[in-house]
């Protein structure tokens, strides 16, 4: 285990912003991450695993503690027939090359989650979703590491309290479980629709009417490609804002004012309002902040794009702004997806 010494964190997080870290490491077993954490213990320094910082800032104040970057791979198939596939991937694999390797193979299921970035632990933890699948229709568990019983556990998909865009691991027991791998389930099967809007409208303008798995992943690849920004060349950490979902009768009271309201009903009757929309209406399309040096992405609002901040202060600034601005146009609180490290500020 090689630990190495005040490490900025910018290069951690593909927003590239965020002060120093105290100590960091890089693990690629279970063995290493029961290493680097009694390691930790014995210096009594608080712990943070990442993976490929996708989906989190850094703080400018740093972290005064240990970062763990996880690194392990790992790619186990059990074929309980021809028809279902339970895989068992390492929490440090990518999470598109886990996509691309079930798709393959003529699975259905992961294929809207294609081009999603960062590694595969990562995507309980927000319950990753796009094309209206989530990582929680799929998952049959998590393997991880719990601080508390200081032992390995196997927990349930069931036992994960999913939500839109949450877990346990985001809320009740943020901090306590290190995932190490994730089981999920696939069939062989071809998609069926009803498809997100973008997507079958995608579909019908390619005249495409019995999609196969390959050919959504090749849809949905498309799709985002057009609109969102590779994080390797663009600074940036993916959609900033979760939609926001509001009762039905709060959403008839913003329809009779905002006629064109996006927006998709569910199940129980309450309503997800479209933040894009919502960011977009607010006058944040495609804005260049100069005294932030923020912008939101000229295809999708919702991105928040680094194109010279010179700290998280200035992202946090131009983020309250969208949100101040959007509260009092619509009276709909924004929440951010990606997570603040090490507090939330």
């Amino acid at each position: 285990m090689y630990i190495q010494e005040n490490i900025p964190l910018g290069g951690y997080s593909t927003m590239r912003l965020g002060g120093i870290a105290a100590y960091l490491t890089e693990i690629s077993s279970r063995a290493e991450l029961s290493q680097a954490l009694a390691w930790a213990e014995a210096k009594t320094l608080p712990v943070i695993m990442i993976g490929q910082g996708s989906n989190i800032i850094w703080a400018d104040a740093g972290f005064s503690g240990l970062v763990i970057v996880n690194k392990i791979l790992r790619f186990d198939d059990f074929h309980e027939d021809e028809d279902n596939l339970y895989i068992t991937v390492g929490a440090g694999e990518p999470w598109d090359s886990v996509v691309e390797r079930t798709v393959a193979q003529g699975f259905s299921g992961l294929e809207f989650l294609s081009l999603i970035p960062g590694t595969a632990g990562a995507t309980p933890i927000q319950n990753v979703g796009a094309y209206g699948q989530e990582i929680s229709n799929l998952l049959v568990c998590v393997e991880a590491y719990d601080t508390s019983t200081k032992q390995f556990v196997t927990i349930p998909a069931a036992d994960c309290g999913f939500g839109y865009r949450t877990s346990r691991f985001k809320t009740t027991d943020k901090g306590r479980f290190f995932i190490t791998a994730i089981t999920l389930h696939v069939i062989r099967q071809n998609p069926t629709p009803p498809f997100y809007k973008s997507l079958d409208q995608y579909l019908k303008e390619q005249g495409i009417t019995q999609p196969t798995p390959g050919i959504i992943r090749q849809a949905v690849i498309a799709i985002r490609s057009s609109k969102l920004p590779d994080p390797a060349i663009v600074a940036n950490t993916g959609s900033f804002f979760a939609n926001p979902i509001i009762s039905s009768r709060g959403f008839t009271r913003l329809q009779n004012d905002y006629p064109e309201i996006s927006h998709w009903v569910l199940d129980d009757g309450r309503v997800k309002i479209s933040a894009a929309w919502l960011v977009e209406q607010a006058g944040f399309k495609d804005v260049h902040d100069a005294e932030t040096g923020m912008a939101t992405w000229p295809k999708q609002a919702l991105v928040l794009v680094n194109e010279h901040a010179g700290s998280t202060a200035n992202l946090l600034a131009f983020r309250q702004k969208i949100i101040d601005t959007v509260q009092q146009t619509f009276g709909i609180t924004l929440e951010q997806e990606p997570e603040l490290l090490p507090q939330s500020l």
